[in-house]
């Protein structure tokens, strides 16, 4: 859901401004309790022009939602490049901290997420959230299948649940670093640059002993 021509026609400056009144409005109430009253209040502009803009809340919704997954997608893009001759777990471990540094630059961005997977009364709410994990997966598969082609990983993996395995414990360990219920015991909530270096290392030495290629005579066990 694209917006009208009306909001393109705009000057860059109005347009940021309402895109940053409409992030922090949805990052702070959710779709539900967000008011268009507040949004407009905040910009200096009549109400009807979101209407003109973006048709209804949920539109001007849409159109936020966009704008993150274009924001994460150049952060991985970014990542994928320059990662693109290190190994496998290498390439994880830069993801996690690109996951890291994107909430710490896009804080309102991710509590939309949050919210998002917390509240059940965002429109479409199961197809964005499944928008959102079909893109980790068309990111992480690659990186996994590069990683079998290379021999860093156990032949024995399937791909699709190797995807699905990493995406998971991924979102988590990013969960857990912005909300306290979720690191259970781990010290990922808030934890300061150098701690989350320290978990990260962790998190890649536990992926590494299970995913990476074994040696000796288990390794040749699985070749066969």
């Amino acid at each position: 859901m694209a917006p009208r021509d009306t909001f393109k026609k705009l000057e860059d400056d109005k347009q940021l401004r309402i895109m940053d009144a409409a992030i922090d409005e949805f990052a702070d109430h959710g779709f539900k309790q967000a008011s268009v009253n507040r949004m407009v209040q905040k910009i200096g502009i009549a109400k009807g022009s979101i209407f003109q803009y973006f048709g209804n809340k949920e539109g001007l919704f849409h159109f936020i939602f966009n704008h993150a997954v274009e924001l994460v997608r150049h952060s991985l893009r970014q990542v994928k490049q320059e990662t693109a001759d290190t190994d496998f777990f290498q390439r994880i471990e830069q993801s996690l901290l690109a996951g890291i540094r994107f909430i710490e630059k896009h804080p309102r961005v991710y509590r939309i997420y949050l919210k998002m997977i917390f509240q059940e009364d965002f429109p479409l709410r199961t197809e964005f959230l499944q928008q959102v994990h079909l893109f980790s997966g068309e990111y992480l598969k690659p990186l996994v299948e590069t990683g079998l082609a290379r021999g860093e990983l156990r032949p024995d993996l399937n791909v699709d649940m190797t995807v699905f395995f990493l995406d998971a414990l991924m979102d988590r360990f990013l969960q857990a670093y912005c909300v306290s219920f979720l690191d259970a015991g781990a010290g990922l909530y808030q934890a300061p640059e150098e701690q989350i270096q320290q978990k990260v290392n962790e998190f890649i030495r536990l992926l590494r002993a299970g995913m990476g290629k074994p040696e000796g005579e288990f390794g040749q066990l699985l070749r066969e």
